[in-house]
Order: C-alpha cells, then structure tokens, then sequence
C-alpha cells in the first residue's frame, strides 16, 4: 500500500454490497477485490479509475488551500440525501451541519476535521484596477443537484449513491471530476452576473471579528470573548482531569450502528460498507472470532481532547505492535506523517510510554472503562524542523516557503528568509509581519505574532494540547500596514430615538470609555435610534465592538445592537452589472425568511443580503450608498416594503442612488402591493430563490405613487391623542402642535375595516408567537368580522361623523360604516373595492396616476362580499387632494398599521417623495438558463400617460 498523489491511502477491498466509484459513479463488478478504498477518507475507486483520481483525501485537503476562510455553520440538523464532504458518507438520521455560506456538508463528529475552504467574499485590494481583475471558480465536490450536467462533455455528473461531482460556488456550473479540470479557470459569476457584487469590490478591514458576525449569520448566538475563555480554559492538570471522573463520551467521527470503526492491525476504514448478501452468517461467525481477539481503545490526540472530552476509537488486536497501533492512530485522527516523529502513552498509567512486546495487552484498564492512550508528538528529540510560510495576497512568484527552523528560531528569522524564497526584498523586512493561522472546525483563527517569538517551540506547544492542531497551524506573511486603510465603520442600533447628537456621543460615551473614542460619528437616524461610528485604529474598533455589543440601553434596558460594516468600491463594479441589495423579513406571515435569506447567500455574495432582524434595512443602504445604480429585493409584508421605502427616504441625500427600483416576494398576510405587480399573492417556497432572482432581473421599472397623510388633532383632543407607537417610529413625524406625518403606499381607511385591523394588531401584540401563519391569520380576520356582526358598532352612522372633501368639492357620503381610500387596486389579500371598469364618471385608475380613489363600506357583510368577489364597495369620489374631518374617536388605519384618532382634520396629498418599483413581466420562462440583458439604470422611468377628467394636484408637506 502506497500513498496516492492526491494524497489517499489506497488499500484493495472486498464490498459485500453494491458500491459506487467516486470518481465515474459507475458500480463496481466483481466477486472479491472490485476496487480500492482509501484508508483515511474511504474514496472507493475502480482499479481503471485509480491512476485518474483528483479529489484530494482529507489529510491533504488544507494544504490544498491557499487561503483559509473559516465556514459559517448552521444549527445542527438532519439534512437528506446529502454526503459529508470528510467521510463522504451519507448524513440521512445523523446530526450534520451545514456552512450558510457554501455547500459544505459535515457530521457533527466528523466537524473537526473539516477544512475551513469557504467562499471568499471579500477580496478587495487597494490600487487594483478593475481591468487586471481574474475572479476564479470556486469548486465544492459532490451534493449536486439531481438535474446537474456537465458543462464540458454535457453527460449527467450527480450521483444519489456517493459524493460525486464538481459544482462552482460562485457561477453554479457543474462538470465530472476530469472535466473540470478542462474548463477555463475564471468565473464570470454565471446566470446572475448583472447583480452579483463583485468580491473584489467588497472590502473588510483586517480585524479578529468573525466573518459569520458581520455577515450577521449567528448574531443571536455569539458568545463573548470572556465566555468562549472560561469554556476553553485549561482544567488544572491531566492527570486530575482523568481522576475527576473519566467518562465515555461520544467519539469523534464513530457511528457504531454503521461502520466498523479502525479494526485490526490493518486499519481497516470507518466507512468500509457492511456485509451482506448469503454468507453473512459465515460472516457474523467470523466477526465474533474478531470481536474475541480485539480491544476497544480510545485515543485522544492531546489535553485539549481531554478537555472537550473528545477522542477517537480504534479496535486493535490483542496481538499488534507498538508500529500497528500507532499507525492506526495516526489515520484514525487524518494524519500521514512519518510514525517516527509520534509516539503513544498510557493515559491512566501516569502517561507511561507504550512499548513493544504486547503494547495493547500492558495498557492499564479501569473499571468499566476502555484503555486510553494519549499520541503525543517526539518534542524532546525534535529539536529542528521546518514551517510552511504562504505568501497569501503579496505578489510573489511562489505561494509557499518552506523555512528550516530550530528551538532558536525567531519570526523576524523566517520573515527575513521567507522574504528571500518568495523574491523580496530583504530591507523591507519591517514592511511586513507574520500571522499564525489555526484551522480548527472548519474556523480560522489569526494572531498578529511578535519578532522575538519562536514558531518552533510555538508548534511543539500545538502538539502538546492536540496532534491534530499541530498539523493545521500556517504561518502567512502579509504587509504590517492594513491595505484596507484603518477606518472601520460600526452601526449602532436601539438607542433611544430623537435624541440630539450630543445625547447619542454622552451615551456612547458613557459605555466605550474614553479609551475607547471613536474618531467621528454619523450619519445619524435620529427617529430609529441609530448610528454609525468611524473608528482609525482598528484594535480601538474590535475593542468598542464587543465592549458596546454587551452594553444596554438606557432606556428599555435592551442591549444595543452593533455590526461591523463591510465597505464597497463602486470602480470596481463591471459596467452593465447593477447589484441586488437584498432585505429578509424573516418575521413577515409564514416565517419562510429564513431558508430564503440561506439560498440568496449561497447564490450570491453574502454581503449583499441582510436580515431585517439584525438591524433593519439601514446598515444595508449604508453599505449601497456609494452605488450609483442598483436594485433593491424586499422579502416580506407590506409593512416591511414600507418600511424599507421609509429608510430610503431617510438615507436617500446622502447616496448616490436616492430610489433604486424594489421588487418584492411576498412573505406577509396580505401581500396587496405584492399583488399589483405581479409579484404574486404570497410565498409558499414552490418557487426555488434562483427562479425568484431570474424574475428581478428580467422585471421592468414603474412608478408607485406616495402620499402624505397630515393628522391635524383638536387642540382639546390633543392630551389623549392615542397614536400607534410602532407606526409613528417608522413612518411618520410629529411636530410641536401634534400635528402627525404618515406617508401613504397602498391605502388609507377609516371606521370598520381600520376597527378590525386594530382588533388584530392587538391580538398579533398579546400573542406574536401564534401569528406565524398566514392561513392563520386570515382565519383570525374572519372570527374577528363575524364578533363585529353581533357586537355594539363602533363606526354606525360613520356618514354623520366625517366630512369629505376631495379637490376642494364637498362629497355628500351615503350610509356607511367605513370609506377606504385606495392608491393600488389590491385592497385586504387582494380585493379589489373599485370593482371592475364600467362607464361611469371616473377615469380608469392605476399606481402612477397621481390620483386616488375613495370607496365605502356599508358593513361587515359588505367587507365579507368585497372579499369574496360578490360585491364591490360604494365609488364615492377620485381625486388628487383630500381633507377629511372627524368628529369623534375613530379607528383609522395607514398601510394596515391601525390606530384609534381623536377628533381631527386630515389631509391627504401628493407626496413629493417618488418610489421606483419592479414590476414582474408577464414573460413564460422556458426550462433553459435565461438570456439577461442589461439592467436599466437608477432613475424612475416615465410612466405611461393617463387622461382623465380629474386632475392629480402635484403638492407637497410644505404648501399646508
């Protein structure tokens, strides 16, 4: 058995049960010894097939990759008909994790020894020109989809039956394993090209912040850096750690129910496939002879396994030397080193060296216990050996040094020979400094190292907490001054709102310390209560992020919520590409947000998709805000879409693109802005996200007309003036006399249907756990119509209370119980109160018409009819301009966000603040890959022109 080129430990095997080549898929045929199966990762290849293999085995994979970026890991979970991409075994009933980023799969057990090869996101490099710009595939093997084809010889490349297969992260092409070698090695981002950001456009400053923090993947379960230090704290000896109670935890990588684990002298793999067919009681006969001759034992690669209380289990016999057991540990834990530089010790024997003869018969038993060994690596006879130095993003004409070092060795040593190998200069030494990189589950850890230390004694005291570690621990070199620039942007949110800058600075002030001052302050969204601080020193950054993320707020008590925010440069954005900024509401009616806000990162760079939860939609325009064009995607309700237009009014001074065009999927109750253009009535997950970005691409512009609705309350009213809190934060302003603000998208109503939204709003407000389902809730609206109908009637004679006005005429009101007045013809999940088009006296109305329509409500029946499509509402006027009185205390509801007014005028006029939305063609996409063409640019299209009799009064807030 020799070692392959890519790394594997290929040993000829007899399979008992139908088995698949990783490299071709096709079966193996045969009686005895069909194939070979490496030792370590356990590839099953054909014997044609063994000279051709490419994938890399598990032991060599890291040194595959040049820079490590760690993975961003999903809760545990089961995850169906997908491989580990470590054992390449099938997941099914197991435990897995999955990166968020990229398509990694893994068993929880076999976690520590993935490899941290995750999209790189951000690859921005000062002074690089965007014409000398090579983006390259980035290819993950196996756990294609079933409709995968290779882009070379066009033949399927998916197998259901093992990890198979190449599949590019980035432009999503799959090919074989040889094919894609074949290929060109740049990437043009595939079928989403004109909005994809760029990673080479995306900048992040060099900090130990992890990437899943500020990506913002795991934000509710980021443990301080105090409590990750008392998790990983060393105990107070070994010795006392096995004393205090050793207990038989789960080994690593060791499902019993599937695999025969590391049996005998000959390292038989953990994934060898069971036995069976007719002779499986000779079999079972033969496996019980074994059982009689093994000896269980468990393996743990340093302290720090003990601590974790992780280790591995080999079954050895009673009758292997000391050189059998040692290489089976060795493989057991993916290391294929020389033995000679290991050795092993008994752990409950005061670590006594484990020596031939009989090795496994002398090893010292407790009680219900199995032995324990420790592998430990020869440090005392080591007292020379080497390091790999990588060049990293430094132009050099080589990637790797390899340095000669001893226990004498300093950083500024290998540094000065480094520079040497990689055909530096050697003066510029001080130019640079050296990073000591630890890959550990699929994570990387950085630290800064200082001249005077030793890599070499660094290494040996790796070997001592875990074998393993040792082998996964890089030194890169990389300039001493960060390229990025030092300023380091952190957005500050839920401090108290409509304070002045002064009160924001004391209160940040008051948590940082002034140690910890920041070198400017803005812009800041003084009605949300958020901010942006800008930091010079990026160690002051990292130590004002943790510091103010585990500070609260003065006025709730609620801890403040901090992101580091990546920068963006808009010259290294390709022509023709206009970037998708992309909001989830992971809240909005069914609660699909989150697999959506998965699927957008995975498609596109990660960076340019943010959760709505994690700081709303303002650190996302921040990022956008040098972005001269680019669109917009609002996943959830119309209260979000609403939400997010609010911010861009906010934010819109102050960027390139004041009203980038928005389209929307529909995640809410009622979807009714959703509706009208065309982006459907709700979603249910049966379209896939890369459908849902193929209708953004190919979507059109259209305008989407704003209004401003001006409450005017009574001067006695204005005590007990009741107002929406929520509301009032997010969409209005309120001046000195209590005059309130609220900008218009979809509809304003008055009396019974504002009555029964209010009604669920508060039942949303008690219990917002039991409104997680849009079935749900529309079955609350409809028990909540049916108590109206028996119930004392808030809104009778609505008529004889209000007194409309509409572009200066007086309208006499029928009998009604509510009047609506309507901007989009989608009224309540999709009713149309307008009713269909009939010759009458009003012009046909549209969202860009600068006109609005008013209907009324006679009762809940009538509301009920109006939602079925028995009936329409009464057309009471159309207009531009409209004043309102109220003469009493009446429901009112803005865009479906209800309140109770006091006695007030009102005003509804044209807002000056525009919105530029998507609007869904009508396009049947056939099943190929979408032609793309250009995007449009940033500025809203003329609509279509409209006659009418009425005409739109083009006003705004200050002709009052």
């Amino acid at each position: 058995m020799a070692q392959h080129h890519a790394g594997h430990l290929f040993a000829k095997k007899t399979f008992h049960k139908p088995t698949y080549c990783h490299h071709c898929t096709d079966l193996l045929w045969g009686i005895i010894q069909q194939g070979f199966i490496c030792e370590v990762c356990n590839f099953v290849v054909h014997d044609r097939c063994y000279k051709f293999v490419l994938s890399p085995c598990s032991t060599v994979a890291v040194s595959y990759v040049k820079t490590p970026v760690a993975h961003c890991w999903s809760e545990p979970g089961h995850f169906k008909r997908k491989f580990c991409q470590v054992c390449r075994k099938k997941l099914d009933d197991n435990l897995s994790l999955r990166c968020e980023i990229c398509e990694y799969f893994v068993h929880a057990e076999c976690v520590e020894l993935s490899v941290p090869n995750c999209k790189e996101c951000a690859t921005y490099f000062p002074g690089r020109e965007l014409s000398s710009v090579r983006h390259l595939h980035h290819w993950r093997e196996g756990n294609l989809a079933s409709n995968s084809k290779c882009a070379v010889c066009k033949k399927t490349c998916w197998s259901g039956e093992c990890l198979v297969g190449y599949r590019c992260e980035w432009c999503g092409i799959t090919a074989h394993a040889t094919c894609h070698k074949l290929m060109s090695m740049e990437c043009n981002f595939g079928i989403f090209e004109a909005i994809f950001l760029p990673p080479h456009a995306v900048s992040i400053p060099r900090t130990e912040v992890p990437m899943e923090t500020i990506i913002g993947v795991s934000s509710k379960n980021l443990k301080s850096k105090d409590v990750l230090a008392r998790e990983f704290a060393c105990p107070r000896s070994i010795s006392e750690e096995f004393s205090s109670g050793d207990r038989d935890t789960k080994p690593l990588a060791s499902r019993d129910s599937e695999t025969e684990s590391f049996a005998g002298g000959s390292s038989a793999p953990t994934s060898t496939p069971s036995t069976g067919g007719g002779s499986s009681k000779s079999h079972e006969r033969e496996k019980d002879g074994k059982e009689k001759d093994e000896e269980t034992i468990k393996i743990y690669d340093g302290n720090q396994g003990v601590r974790r209380e992780q280790f591995r289990v080999i079954h050895m016999s009673r009758s292997s030397t000391t050189d059998q057991v040692l290489s089976t540990a060795l493989k057991a834990f993916h290391i294929t080193k020389p033995t000679t530089n290991y050795f092993l010790t008994d752990a409950y024997d005061e670590e006594s060296t484990v020596s031939d003869p009989n090795p496994v018969g002398n090893l010292k038993r407790r009680e219900g216990k199995r032995p324990a060994v420790f592998l430990r690596f020869r440090e005392e006879e080591r007292s020379t050996g080497e390091v790999l130095v990588y060049s990293g993003r430094l132009k050099t004409a080589q990637s790797v040094a390899t340095i000669q070092v001893t226990d004498a060795t300093t950083i500024s040593d290998v540094i000065g020979a480094a520079l040497d190998q990689f055909g530096l200069d050697p003066s510029t030494q001080l130019s640079y400094r050296m990073l000591k990189l630890v890959l550990d589950k699929g994570g990387v850890t950085e630290r800064v190292l200082d001249l005077e230390e030793r890599p070499w004694l660094m290494l040996k005291e790796h070997a001592r907490e875990s074998v393993r570690q040792m082998e996964n621990v890089r030194f890169h070199m990389q300039l001493a001054e960060d390229p990025h620039g030092p300023t380091v942007a952190l957005f500050v949110g839920n401090l108290p709102p409509n304070l002045n800058q002064r009160q924001y600075e004391k209160c940040l002030m008051d948590n940082l310390g002034e140690e910890n001052r920041f070198s400017s302050i803005g812009p800041i969204y003084y009605e949300y209560g958020s901010l942006v601080i800008q930091y010079e020193n990026a160690n002051v950054a990292v130590r004002a992020f943790y510091i103010l993320r585990e500070s609260a707020s003065n006025q709730d008590e609620k801890n403040l919520l901090v992101m580091l925010l990546p920068s963006l440069a808009p010259k290294l954005i390709p022509p023709g590409v206009t970037p998708l900024l992309i909001f989830v509401n992971v809240k909005s009616g069914g609660c699909q947000g989150l697999d959506l806000v998965t699927s957008f990162r995975k498609l596109l760079n990660p960076y340019q998709v943010f959760d709505l939860d994690n700081g709303g939609p303002l650190p996302g325009l921040y990022v956008f805000r040098h972005i001269e064009n680019y669109r917009i995607l609002v996943c959830g309700g119309d209260g979000t879409i609403g939400w997010v237009l609010q911010c861009l009014d906010n934010v819109g001074q102050d960027s390139q693109c004041s009203s980038p065009p928005c389209a929307i999927v529909p995640l809410g109750t009622g979807n009714d802005l959703a509706r009208v253009l065309r982006w459907g009535s709700g979603y249910t997950g049966g379209e896939d996200a890369m459908t849902l970005l193929k209708d953004v691409i190919d979507a059109e512009e259209i305008r989407l007309d704003r209004w401003t609705v001006v409450f005017h309350p009574d001067e006695k009213a204005e005590e007990k003036v009741v107002v929406n809190q929520a509301l009032q934060i997010v969409t209005s302003s309120q001046s000195e006399d209590n005059t309130a603000i609220y900008v218009m998208n979809n509809y304003f109503g008055i009396g019974i249907d504002a009555d029964l939204c209010l009604d669920f709003h508060n039942a949303r407000e008690e219990n917002p756990n039991k409104f997680n389902s849009r079935l749900h809730n529309k079955g609350v609206y409809v028990k909540m119509g049916l108590r109206k109908m028996v119930s004392r009637k808030m809104c009778k004679d609505l008529h004889k209370e209000i007194r409309v006005e509409v572009d200066g005429k007086h309208i006499e009101l029928p009998p009604v119980e509510g009047i609506i007045i309507l901007n989009i013809l989608s009224w309540g999940s999709g009713a149309n109160p307008w009713g269909p088009e009939r010759e009458d006296q009003f012009s046909k109305p549209n969202h860009w018409d600068g006109m609005l329509e008013v209907v009324g409500v006679t009762g809940v029946v009538h509301l009920g009819q109006i939602q079925s499509g028995l009936r329409s509402a009464i057309r009471i006027a159309q207009g531009g301009h409209i004043k309102i009185r109220i003469n009493t205390d009446m429901p009112v509801q803005v865009d479906g966000e209800p309140w109770v007014q006091t006695p007030c005028d009102v005003v509804v006029l044209k807002s000056a603040l525009k919105a530029t939305m998507l609007k869904k063609t009508k396009m049947k996409r056939r099943n190929t890959e979408a032609v793309m063409s250009p995007l449009t640019s940033c500025p809203s299209p003329t609509p279509p022109s409209t006659s009418g009799s009425h005409h739109a009064h083009q006003q705004s807030t200050d002709e009052l």
